[in-house]
């Protein structure tokens, strides 16, 4: 039993094998339960009850860290959470549009988000633990981080209207060239075996699922360079670090299903996101402008909510009764 106490990343190895149960658990329930059969389609009264059931697990995972590690900690936790969930939306778009090019139904849908997400939460692994060692052995690489965050926002406040394309996505036509690829989807399967248009002989073959896989794994790679960041100028906890990405993230593909259908409700939440970026970045210089060891964990807690809630009231404010995102310029 001393094996469970020993410190891995700074924390005892039991609480990391109790969080990576629980999210095994929640996997193998998904996949084996909730979704046995593979083409379930997922309508929106469900995703609902699902995003409810992760954002109370995600929330309720706060108390945890508080019985074990302390009301800071669980500041740090909430606030690393909710940037993240929120952070989570913007991938939404990019997922969506991913699906749309690749005309992958709503059924086939969750396959490859519960595929994507498991490759996600591994990705994500790496990220934080060489991000976690590399922070701790060099302390400026926080500043590098906010001085990133801070350019990120202002990039992304002045680029909010504009439009992901995947049509014109060079590592699509990379995979495109690189693969043989069928017509058309062959179901829920990835990989087939068919016969080779020029030779007659059995191919392996990857499908338009497959590239869609392929390139929501890419997204998150992509958006993980903005979240992790984030997360590590909030805390620097492996431990909080992991768990608050984790959390937000198993809830993605539910959120996805609830909130595809209205995504144009959020248009102007861009605009909240690049100013929040800018916040968690700045704040590593205002701790040191005033001499403290770090900002206080309840004010960020409390500007970023206000930050976000204020993004989401004038989305919904600007966009109620149908109105037109592009009235924007209004």
């Amino acid at each position: 039993m001393e094996v469970l106490t020993i410190l891995f990343l700074g924390t005892p190895a039991w609480m990391w094998l109790l969080f990576l149960f629980i999210v095994a658990l929640l996997l193998v329930l998904d996949l084996g339960v909730l979704h046995k059969g593979g083409e379930h389609e997922i309508g929106v009264a469900e995703s609902l009850k699902l995003s409810a059931m992760y954002i109370a697990l995600g929330l309720g995972f706060s108390g945890f860290v508080w019985w074990q590690i302390g009301a800071e900690a669980t500041a740090n936790y909430l606030t690393a959470f909710v940037v993240e969930k929120t952070l989570a939306l913007d991938n939404i778009f990019v997922i969506a549009l991913i699906f749309g090019f690749f005309s992958v139904p709503r059924q086939y849908q969750h396959r490859v988000l519960f595929w994507g997400i498991l490759g996600v939460i591994l990705l994500r692994g790496i990220m934080i633990g060489v991000g976690a060692t590399l922070v701790a052995q060099y302390s400026w690489l926080l500043y590098v981080f906010a001085v990133f965050l801070i350019f990120t926002g202002i990039k992304m406040l002045f680029s909010a209207d504009t439009e992901h394309n995947v049509t014109e996505n060079h590592f699509v036509r990379f995979l495109r060239g690189r693969f043989n690829v069928t017509e058309g989807l062959r179901g829920q399967a990835f990989l087939v075996k068919e016969p080779d248009p020029k030779t007659g002989r059995l191919t392996r073959f990857v499908t338009p699922l497959f590239l869609a896989l392929v390139m929501i794994e890419l997204a998150d790679l992509v958006f993980a360079v903005d979240s992790v960041p984030a997360v590590f100028t909030i805390t620097t906890d492996p431990f909080i670090v992991y768990t608050s990405n984790i959390f937000a993230i198993l809830g993605l593909r539910a959120l996805y299903f609830a909130l595809a259908a209205i995504l144009h409700r959020f248009a102007y939440l861009k605009y909240a996101l690049s100013i929040l970026l800018v916040f968690i970045g700045s704040k590593v210089f205002i701790a040191d402008a005033f001499g403290w060891a770090k900002f206080p964990p309840s004010w960020s807690l409390g500007i970023t909510l206000a930050i976000l809630a204020a993004g989401i009231g004038y989305s919904l404010l600007k966009t109620a009764g149908g109105k037109a995102v592009t009235d924007r310029s209004a």
